[in-house]
């Protein structure tokens, strides 16, 4: 992913002091790691040279967001003959300012430049970020990196693939989603895949690569219950047959087909199945053919670089809720090692369930959701500590799972008037500045 940069400066200022500025600002830009596109200063000269000039430079080598320095004051027509050429691109609109000298304050009117030029960015449909410097403070550099990571993860997601083995678990309804909005707002695609695509895979599966991936979970987890060696086997096998599939079709985000799928037609929850694909083959995962909180997963990882995790909601409380999970978690989340035991859920037969505990912090939490072609993120920040409670149902003694109390940032009651599903995903720290840059970019509600 590659950077364009230019920078302006009006034609009376002085050169050496523009010049100096330009260059400082481009090489914090280029302290974010990436490749630069580069021209020398642009100023409204009368034969509109160095426009000309710039429009080459820039035009010589992709590039895929553009920062618009200004320096000091420059007519607006000089940047916007070089901002049309690349008016599909996001963009940085940057201010920079003056210094003082002698307790007198030196400007050369950057933010005259930028606020002529703010509103008209916005009529002529750009995509872009304002931002100014404050005189002797530090450049808002962690601005400008949420809003570049945010424009490169879209671009990036646009090749993304949700794997969907099997279709509309349960028969449940927010869990659907519109393939052609998502492709045209997202890029994404969904594709689909049987459940006897995975049987026959697994038959396939040697027994060398079955016995590496068996021999290092019995090492790394607690089992608290001993569970049977062809129960795990087959689960290995599963999760390989996935991700052959997965590695095959560029597939970075899985679901399955659970309650009426591998648990009612092959008896085999498949918890034991996306913890693997979760922690040895790094995919994102969640249950029930929850198409949105797989594309949410996506976006959250693609931004935070975290797994994703997502979790359920079980009870509301006046100033938190119950956040859990009724059979697995990432091993990312987990505080301690990875625990393990058998237990069944009422008339579903056992199979091995995810007791682990979930890390305590500051999280967000949000869902992707879709109402015709329009998209929406809610999301909210919040603190998460432990609970003891149990859900009715299970084998006694009812296991204590994954779960936490998040006490958040806003009103329960302000929250859940705004959720769209059962499953939402949990990011640690607050990331609702690259988030809401993300959906700025992408047009995406936020809410």
């Amino acid at each position: 992913m590659r950077i364009g940069f230019v920078g302006f400066g009006e034609v009376n200022s002085p050169i050496d002091l523009i010049t100096e500025s330009c260059d400082k600002a481009r090489a914090e830009i280029a302290a974010l790691g990436y490749s630069l596109v580069t021209s020398p200063i642009v100023r409204d000269d009368v034969d509109g040279q160095d426009v000309q000039r710039a429009i080459r430079d820039l035009s010589e080598v992709p590039f895929d967001l553009l920062v618009v320095c200004l320096t000091g004051w420059i007519p607006s027509h000089a940047v916007i003959a070089i901002t049309s050429q690349f008016a599909d691109k996001p963009m940085i609109l940057w201010g920079l300012a003056g210094y003082y000298e002698n307790q007198r304050l030196v400007t050369a009117a950057a933010q005259a430049g930028t606020t002529a030029l703010r509103k008209v960015f916005a009529d002529l449909g750009y995509k872009f970020k304002y931002i100014y410097n404050i005189v002797g403070k530090p450049s808002p550099i962690a601005k400008i990196k949420d809003f570049v990571k945010a424009s490169f993860a879209l671009k990036e997601l646009q090749s993304a693939k949700v794997g969907m083995f099997g279709f509309r678990d349960m028969r449940l309804y927010n869990t659907l989603y519109d393939g052609i909005s998502l492709k045209r707002k997202l890029g994404m695609e969904v594709e689909f895949f049987e459940l006897l695509e995975m049987i026959t895979g697994a038959e396939r599966v040697e027994e060398k690569e079955l016995a590496v991936v068996l021999t290092k979970i019995q090492s790394d987890w607690v089992f608290q219950t001993a569970i049977e060696t062809a129960f795990l086997e087959q689960g290995v096998r599963y999760y390989l047959a996935i991700k052959e599939l997965a590695n095959r079709h560029g597939i970075s985000a899985i679901s399955i087909k659970d309650v009426d799928g591998m648990k009612s037609l092959l008896k085999y929850p498949p918890a034991f199945v996306f913890m693997l694909l979760a922690d040895e083959a790094g995919l994102c995962t969640i249950p029930e053919n929850d198409v949105m909180g797989a594309v949410t997963q996506l976006i959250v990882k693609k931004l935070t670089g975290q797994c994703a995790a997502y979790f359920e909601f079980y009870e509301f409380f006046e100033n938190s809720v119950l956040m859990g999970v009724p059979d697995y978690v990432p091993a990312e989340v987990v505080d301690g090692k990875v625990t393990v035991t058998q237990a069944a859920f009422g008339g579903i037969s056992g199979g091995l369930l995810n007791i682990s505990k979930v890390r305590p912090g500051e999280m967000t939490l949000l869902r992707v959701s879709q109402t015709g072609d329009q998209f929406w993120m809610h999301m909210v920040r919040g603190t998460a500590s432990p609970i003891n409670w149990m859900e009715a149902g299970w084998d006694e003694p009812a296991p204590l799972l994954p779960s936490f109390e998040l006490k958040l940032e806003h009103s329960v009651e302000e929250f859940a008037e705004q959720i769209s599903g059962q499953h939402y995903i949990a990011v640690y720290g607050d990331y609702t500045a690259i988030l809401k840059e993300f959906c700025y970019l992408a047009s995406v509600n936020v809410v």
